[in-house]
Formats: structure tokens, sequence, C-alpha cells
């Protein structure tokens, strides 16, 4: 990967990063993951290759891991680098086909890097979640409508930022 795509994915992931953490003042075990709408509109922008994406996604992981206070941080790990291949995938497949495609990408990544979170927490912790939960399936109902509004809020965070932000890329570009 270049220098210059790197600078850029990793602005937008502190971005993300930042504005995870302020989101953590609202209460509640789980918060919406705004890190994922920064780093698919990296994605989106550098269009990198399979394996820079899945690194993508595990530096998003890390981050999301070290700041969250969701009920089993570490599904971050595998939740991130889900979502990040799946952005790559979805807006290559939709690119040039459509004028919302950061935004479309941005959503089905969103959507799986979620559902794979609530996935990874329900194998790895479900003694933990039956403590704070009546069980797996209240859980379950309780999380997944968090994903899909999160998902649709980084789809519109993501459609939003992407023409100005490659406009200020293209103009680095001309410079």
């Amino acid at each position: 990967m270049k220098s210059r795509n790197i600078a850029i994915a990793g602005i937008l992931l502190a971005t993300g990063a930042i504005v995870r953490y302020i989101s953590l003042v609202i209460p509640g075990p789980i918060v919406s993951n705004l890190v994922i709408a920064f780093y698919c509109l990296a994605i989106i922008l550098i269009v990198p290759v399979f394996g820079e994406a899945v690194g993508i996604g595990v530096v998003a992981g890390i981050l999301c891991a070290l700041i969250s206070h969701s009920v089993f941080p570490p599904a971050n790990l595998i939740s991130e680098p889900v979502g990040a291949v799946v952005c790559l995938l979805a807006y290559t497949v939709l690119r040039g086909r459509t004028g919302i495609a950061p935004g479309a990408a941005t959503l089905v990544a969103t959507l799986a890097s979620g559902t794979a979170f609530v996935a990874v927490a329900i194998l790895g912790i479900a003694p933990v979640i039956l403590t704070k939960y009546a069980s797996i399936g209240v859980f379950a109902m309780t999380t997944i409508p968090i994903v899909v509004i999160t998902a649709l809020v980084n789809a519109v965070i993501a459609q939003a930022l992407y023409v100005p932000a490659s406009r200020v890329l293209t103009r680095g570009r001309e410079g």
C-alpha cells in the first residue's frame, strides 16, 4: 500500500476512534460503532487489495476492542475484518453502477460486522450474556436493532462524506 493510502486509512481510523470514544458517554452495554463508517470510507476512497482491507479491519478491530464497553470487546477482532472485507467486495461490485455505492457498501459492511460481532459474542460468552439478559434470544433481539440503526447511520455518514473526501484527495493529487 502506498504511504499516501496508509495516511488516508490512518487518519480516517483515528477519526472513527475519536468519534467512538466520545460516544462512550452514552449509557448502556452496547454502543453503536461509528468506526465502521470511517474505515469503510477509507476502503472506498483507496480501494485496497484484499489483504490490505483485512489489515484495515484488524487495526479497526484493535481500536474498537480497546475503547469498547460492549459485552465482549474481543469480538471486534473478528467482526471488523469481516466488515472491511464485505465493504471492499460490496464497493467493488457497486462502484460505477450507482451513485449510492459508498452508502450501500457501508450499509452492508456494517450489517456484516454487527452480525459477526453478535455471533462471536454469543459463542464466546453465552454464560455471561445469560447473567445480563433473560436469554440469548433477548440479547440478539436487543443488539440486532442497534446493528440495523448503526448500519443506516453509517451508510448516511459514508455517503455524505464520500464526495467532499474524494474531492480533497483529487485536489491533493493535482497539487
